[in-house]
């Protein structure tokens, strides 16, 4: 994968961690019996997050002090 591809896939998580995001606040504030898809969209939201936070280690050059 290049970079400008990673640059990419990591922009596409960002928007769908927002959507994400927003998704789970509705359904938190309909206050129906949601509460399974609400753990499984956080479940996602968190698999996100350690992929956005794994492909920004990746392009974040490491800088020796």
């Amino acid at each position: 994968m290049t970079e400008e591809e990673m640059r990419k896939a990591l922009a596409m998580l960002q928007v769908e961690h927002r959507d994400l995001d927003i998704a789970i606040s509705a359904l938190t504030e309909s206050g129906g019996p949601n509460l399974l898809q609400v753990a499984r969209l956080k479940k996602r939201k968190l698999r996100l997050k350690d992929q956005i936070a794994a492909i920004t280690d990746y392009l974040t050059p490491d800088i020796i002090a």
